[in-house]
């Protein structure tokens, strides 16, 4: 018999690189498959009680008799049955043959998307010999991820192997050091625009790289947990919880990128001495922003709900304050008036994704 139950919905998954979208039209639910199988509980002695397991199962994970397998109460009340641990990580592996391949940018957000997915050997080969450009590629995503080491590599072959253990990357403490350098980019961007100092502002550009490479590793935790039952328990966070530090981690990306954006700014007022008052605008309008941000994380890290709501009504004010920065961008012409016009609406931008932050912890503490 097929049970048809049909979906209309359509579902995306958000790598940081790609949005994939799938369309879900039909599932088909068919009694012993493999999406489910009904086994009969049987009691025996009078107290115990067994369920069979499936022999490809056992068979496909080696399992033998008398040995003994973990079992495991989930919040849902399902029971998870896990294989032997074993401190042997098994290789997941993608390989990218590159002779079609002519643009290393191309490359990279591909390689990109296989460290988020979780893979732990990524392969780059061509019929000849691997091009200049397409080796800086590989090396400066190495550069820019955690634990992603180049092992292997000759004239037309690359081997990267992932050389970290999730549970030594904890989620709290990713997003505490993304926290940490935001609030050090804005900052500096306030003092770069009052003491005069073009290269504060380039520095801040720069280390914008620390904050996807934190991103990124979030995600890709995220995203293992999918496929290693185990990782939860092992970095003492529910998958509900990782989801949560996975949605923060991508507003906290966003803010970092428009405090890029600020600095790429700074130039363009420095070389036309903007005037204190817009200075002083804008130094106000980022330090609300800031706060509004030191909420949020205060209330994800203590899980206060009337906090983050109280948080979210942090953003009207400093609404009104941008307002009045875009009003005094009208009074000039010009790349000054663009570039004032540019940092007002990233400092509200900043401010908006730091209330989606607080409306986040709202939705997990209501879900708790």
């Amino acid at each position: 018999m097929i049970f048809d139950i049909k979906y209309g919905n359509v579902y995306t998954v958000n790598t940081g690189i790609f949005n994939i979208v799938t369309t879900v039209n039909y599932f088909y639910f068919y009694r012993n498959t493999s999406l489910m199988e009904f086994r009969k509980v049987q009691r025996t002695g009078g107290s115990s009680y067994v369920i069979s397991l499936p022999k490809e199962w056992v068979q496909s994970m080696n399992i033998k008799k008398n040995e003994p397998l973990p079992v495991k109460v989930q919040a849902d009340g399902s029971l998870l049955i896990l294989p032997r641990p074993s401190e042997d990580k098994k290789s997941w592996e993608k390989e990218f043959q590159v002779d079609s391949i002519k643009d290393p940018v191309f490359l990279f957000r591909c390689l990109v998307g296989s460290y988020i997915a979780g893979y732990t050997a990524i392969r780059i080969s061509a019929s000849t010999r691997l091009s200049p450009a397409i080796r800086k590629a590989v090396r400066d995503f190495s550069s820019m991820t955690i634990g992603q080491q180049i092992v292997e590599e000759t004239d037309s072959f690359i081997l990267i192997r992932d050389i970290l253990n999730p549970a030594e990357m904890p989620f709290e403490n990713s997003i505490r050091r993304v926290f940490v350098i935001i609030g050090t980019m804005y900052n500096d961007a306030m003092t770069a625009l009052e003491a005069r100092d073009p290269g504060l502002a380039e520095d801040i550009i720069n280390r914008d790289v620390e904050v996807d490479k934190l991103q990124w590793l979030v995600s890709r935790q995220y995203h293992l947990m999918f496929r290693d039952a185990t990782l939860p328990e092992k970095l003492h966070v529910t998958v509900e919880g990782a989801s949560s530090y996975y949605t923060v981690s991508r507003s906290l990306e966003r803010i970092g990128d428009h405090g890029v954006r600020i600095a790429s700014h700074v130039p363009v007022l420095l070389k036309h001495k903007v005037g204190d008052e817009v200075v002083h605008a804008m130094k106000a309008a980022t330090e609300t922003a800031m706060a509004i941000l030191d909420s949020s994380m205060r209330s994800l890290f203590s899980s206060d709900i009337v906090d983050a709501n109280r948080t979210i009504d942090m953003v009207g004010d400093l609404t009104r304050m941008t307002d009045g920065i875009s009003a005094l961008a009208h009074e000039k012409t010009g790349e000054v008036a663009l570039s004032i016009g540019y940092i007002a609406e990233s400092i509200r931008r900043a401010g908006e994704y730091s209330a989606d932050i607080s409306e986040a912890i709202i939705n997990q503490i209501i879900r708790d």
